[in-house]
Formats: structure tokens, C-alpha cells, sequence
């Protein structure tokens, strides 16, 4: 793959892999911005238990769609499961935009997020995998810095419906409108191959031939003669391992990375839209505020893509982790709408930094042949934050803000702890295909 090297193939996966990342993004946020609406449209009382369902729905979904899908991707491959994924969204998302009641559209969601946690998984372990070693890191930040345009997109496209159309109506086209770029994005897709690595892996030398043929095409390189060989070590790799020895303690501390990270964001930004409701702002001001801090993202991104290549995977996890729980306290401290928005900008920018970052040390970390696997498995328990992160942020808006905003603080350092004594740093290094701890994990590394 570094011999097939970097150019017009990567950033037409990018550009495919972004379109799908934002639209899953869309769909994550899109209940935070429709709630209102949805509230309005079906009696809701804010706070309520039937609202705080409602936004516990898709990440319930994601949670069983990124081991599902996770696994599966590793056993049949990453393109069959990379199509699959994003039809059933842009299918159970359109579901959603036609629910008749409460109890529809909070199965839509459940059914949603089913399709789109395995998005995740897949979508990082071909980028990781179709990408040259030197520019790997920044790429997966890229990567992730689609779910900013997602963020932007759902904020604007809520900003402009609720000018256009009454809550109570507007929701329907706000989820609607939100599943056409997944099916662009379907279209988009089906001209790529399988990945190289997980089909040698899985015993088809010729496909994986013919991938690695396609992409130095694409980049204008030819390619040496070299048969492909797997190597022994790596064919024996089961997804058991991911509990076992170095691998289970790496899996273990990822996951915790995972969990705090997730609890953290999406307790803040999911009740966000309401809590600015709650302190007096319309709205169209409260659409407006959201898309700002969607738009303080990007440096963070920025940042965070040239930290992973210049300072290392971890210190720049650690770093932006540490940076969010500082951002909560000044959160808390904040007084006036001025301060409001400026430290909320702040963690904007700190948590996105940190998912940037996370995002391109996970996959990283696993061997080729447990890669989705492994990814699918700490998103999974990073979903199981994202359906308790709901209950955690709703003491926002019972007047509880600092005991959230402490748990939410709490998480961040917990997280960065984790993610600092996982003590591998993988900037410069080939894509692992064996267990940490044999001989060529330690020559490699």
C-alpha cells in the first residue's frame, strides 16, 4: 500500500467515507434539534421520560450496530457491510421522518442507529487500511472532522425549517431531508473495492491483488510483481484475543477512553439545543448559537490532524482530553451570554480535538484481522455512554448544572489517564497484522 502511495484514490475515499461520517453525524444530533418540534407535535414536557427516550433511541441502536456490525465486517468484509449499513439508514430514516406517534418514530431511531453504529467501524478500518503509513494519522482526523460538516449541516438545516415551517411540522422534513446525503453516499460507494488486507486475511490473494492494482492505477504508480503472503500469526488472530493478555489490557483502557469521552460529549451537546431553550433564547437564536460552536470544531480538528503527525497519537489525546475538563470548569464559571458562548466554543473545539485524535490512534491499535471487531467493540461501549449521557445531561435543565457538569469533568480526566497508560505510540508505524507481543509487533515497534 505505501508503494501504491497517497493521491487521487484516498481522497475520493475520503470525500465518499466524509459524506456518509457527516450524514451519520446528522442523524446522532438530529434529535437534539428536533425535539422541540417533535415536543410540540406529540405533548412532550421537557425533561420528560418519554424525551429523554427519544434521545436515548438511535444511540440504543448504535450500541448493538457497532458490535453487530463490527464483527461481522471482519468475518464477510469491510465493502459488504460498508454498503449495507448505509442503505438500512437512509431506509430507516425516512421511516422516522413518516411517524404517525411517539412509539414509531422511537423505533426508527432504535433502527437507525442500528445502521449507522456500524458505519463507524467499517468506515475507519478502510481508511486506515487503504492509506500509506506517513499520512494515516491525518487522514483518520479528516475523517472525523466530516462529522463537524454534519454538525454544521443539521444545525443550519434546523435553523432554516424552524423559519420556514412551525415546530410541529418542520420535524417531519428536518429527518427527512437529514437521510439524502446517506443515499449520495450509497451511490458514491459502490465503485470501491474490498479492503487488501482483510482479503488476504480472509484467503483471497487474488481480490486482494486486484485492490491494491486499482488503487496505484488510481494514484498513477505501478506496482512490483510480489506475491501476498499472510502472515502465520495473524491468520490464527480470533476476536477472543481482544480480551486476552496485552491486547485485553489495550481493549480495556480504549474502551474506558471511549466510555468517558462519549458520556462527556454527547451529555453536554445532546441537551445543549434545550438548555439554551431553558435560559431565554429562541429558536432561531438557539439554531444560530449551535451552529457557531459546530463551526469552533474545525480549528480543533485542524489542530488535532497536525498534532497526530508531528507530537504523537497519544499526547494529543491526552492533551485535548485534559484541555475539555478544563473547559467544563470555566463552563461553570461562566456568567452573561458572552461567557456562555466563548467557553462552550472551548469544549467545542477540546472535544473535537480529542475524537479527532481517538479516532486515528483506535484502529491503530487492533490487528488487521480483529480491526472492526475491535473498533465496533469500544464504540459499542461508547454507545452504552451515549444512552446514559441522556439522564446524566438532562440535570442541565433541572437545575443540577454542577453536579452534570462535575461527572462530565470527571469523565474527560478519567479518560485521558486511560488513554496516556495505553503506552503504544503508533505514529510512523505499520498497520499491526499480530497480536502485541509476538516477535514482529516488537521489531516493528
Amino acid at each position: 500500500m505505501n508503494r501504491a502511495g497517497l493521491g487521487p484514490f484516498q481522497w475520493r475515499l475520503l470525500a465518499i467515507c466524509g459524506l456518509t461520517w457527516a450524514a451519520d453525524a446528522m442523524e446522532v444530533l438530529l434529535m437534539g434539534f428536533a425535539l422541540p418540534g417533535i415536543s410540540a407535535a406529540f405533548g412532550l414536557e421537557r425533561g420528560s421520560a418519554d424525551a429523554t427516550l427519544l434521545l436515548t433511541a438511535t444511540f440504543a441502536g448504535m450500541l448493538v450496530g457497532a458490535w453487530f456490525w463490527g464483527a461481522l465486517a471482519d468475518r464477510i468484509g469491510r465493502r459488504r457491510v460498508f454498503l449495507t449499513t448505509v442503505s438500512l439508514g437512509v431506509v430507516f430514516g425516512l421511516l422516522g421522518a413518516f411517524a404517525p406517534n411517539l412509539g414509531v418514530l422511537v423505533v426508527a431511531r432504535v433502527l437507525t442507529g442500528f445502521a449507522i453504529g456500524g458505519t463507524l467501524p467499517v468506515d475507519y478500518a478502510m481508511m486506515a487500511e487503504f492509506v500509506p503509513t506517513a499520512r494515516r494519522g491525518r487522514f483518520l482526523v479528516y475523517l472525523e472532522s466530516f462529522w463537524a460538516v454534519g454538525t454544521v449541516a443539521v444545525a443550519a438545516l434546523a435553523w432554516g425549517l424552524s423559519a420556514a415551517l412551525p415546530p410541529e411540522e418542520g420535524w417531519h422534513w428536518l429527518l427527512g431531508l437529514a437521510a439524502v446525503p446517506g443515499l449520495v453516499g450509497l451511490l458514491a460507494r459502490l465503485g470501491l473495492p474490498d479492503s487488501p488486507r482483510s482479503l488476504l486475511l480472509r484467503g483471497d490473494a487474488g481480490q486482494a491483488r486486484a485492490a491494491l492494482d486499482q488503487v496505484a492505477r488510481a494514484n498513477g504508480r505501478e506496482l512490483p510483481d510480489w506475491p501476498l503472503a499472510v502472515p502465520e500469526a495473524a491468520a490464527r488472530t480470533r476476536p477472543a484475543d481482544l480480551l486476552r493478555g496485552a491486547l485485553g489490557r489495550r481493549t480495556a483502557l480504549l474502551a474506558v477512553t471511549w466510555f468517558g469521552l462519549s458520556l462527556g460529549y454527547y451529555g453536554i451537546f445532546t441537551w445543549l439545543p434545550s438548555y439554551l431553550r431553558a435560559q431565554g433564547l429562541d429558536l432561531g437564536a438557539t439554531y444560530r448559537t449551535t451552529l457557531l460552536l459546530a463551526l469552533a470544531q474545525l480549528p480543533g480538528y485542524a489542530l488535532s490532524a497536525y498534532l497526530v503527525e508531528r507530537a504523537g497519537r497519544r499526547v494529543t489525546l491526552a492533551g485535548f482530553l485534559l484541555l475539555s475538563a478544563a473547559g467544563v470548569a470555566l463552563f461553570l464559571l461562566a456568567s452573561g451570554a458572552t461567557g456562555v458562548l466563548g467557553t462552550s466554543a472551548l469544549l467545542s473545539f477540546a472535544l473535537l480535538g480529542a475524537w479527532g485524535a481517538l479516532y486515528a490512534y483506535t484502529p491503530e491499535l487492533f490487528p488487521t484481522a480483529v480491526r472492526t471487531t475491535g473498533v465496533g467493540f469500544v464504540s459499542g461501549v461508547a454507545r452504552l455512554a451515549s444512552v446514559l449521557s441522556p439522564s446524566v445531561g438532562a440535570l442541565l435543565l433541572t437545575g443540577q448544572l454542577g453536579v452534570a457538569l462535575a461527572v462530565f469533568a470527571a469523565c474527560f480526566l478519567v479518560a485521558a489517564a486511560c488513554a496516556w497508560a495505553i503506552g503504544v505510540e503508533t505514529r510512523g508505524q505499520a498497520l499491526p497484522d499480530e497480536l502485541p507481543g509476538t516477535l514482529a509487533d516488537r521489531v516493528g515497534a
